[in-house]
């Protein structure tokens, strides 16, 4: 699984953060996508890497703006994950 974090322009309420979440989910097989209009930012947590570039435009038609894109590993963390796998 992968996490990727978007710095993105232009959100300045919970509806815009509604309209970005609604464009990946429509663009892309996404597990989980949140976004944060006082941080900027989009989290989409997927089982591959998103295409960035296809990524920024979905977001893009919506008329809001992704200044970067970043993704990483991502494990899940479970409410026992402290005490290790075993």
């Amino acid at each position: 699984m992968f996490k990727t974090t978007l710095k993105v322009d232009g959100m300045m309420c919970g509806m815009c953060e509604s309209h970005v979440n609604d464009a990946v989910r429509g663009a892309f097989n996404v597990k989980k996508v949140t976004s944060s209009h006082s941080r900027g930012e989009t989290v989409i947590i997927s089982d591959d890497a998103p295409d960035k570039e296809a990524l920024a435009a979905a977001i893009e038609k919506t008329g809001y703006r992704v200044l970067s894109a970043d993704t990483v590993p991502y494990e899940k963390k479970g409410l026992f994950s402290a005490f290790g796998k075993k």
